[in-house]
């Protein structure tokens, strides 16, 4: 491995290390990757393709929704690694399930 982050470098390894160092998003982010049997096929410091970007790990959550403070809390077997473009695509997803506000609410001033 060639990068890592300077803090929690430990909690990081652990994660990556449980992961194989490859992306373990599992289809939450609306990709089926197929080619990776079901797993994205990312790893951590290889590049996306023959002229694309290098891809860098993330520790996060499995849920893509988790505040930070509440990630922060979370030990290693309770994070899994995703890359950036799963990652955001998996949260984008979960914001869409949401349910949706009520619009039925009384304001505060309404008479």
């Amino acid at each position: 491995m060639k990068s890592q982050p300077i803090v929690g470098a430990a909690l990081f390894t652990a994660v990556m290390e449980a992961a194989g160092y490859r992306c373990q998003c599992g289809g939450e982010c609306g990709q089926l990757h197929t080619k990776g049997d079901g797993r994205c096929q990312h790893e951590h410091d290889h590049y996306t393709s023959k002229h694309g970007r290098r891809v860098r790990l993330m520790a996060a959550p499995v849920d893509p929704l988790a505040t930070d403070v509440a990630a922060a809390r979370l030990p290693a077997s309770e994070l899994r690694a995703w890359c950036p473009d799963c990652h955001g695509a998996a949260a984008r997803r979960a914001r869409k399930r949401l349910p949706a506000a009520p619009t039925d609410q009384c304001g505060l001033f309404d008479l």
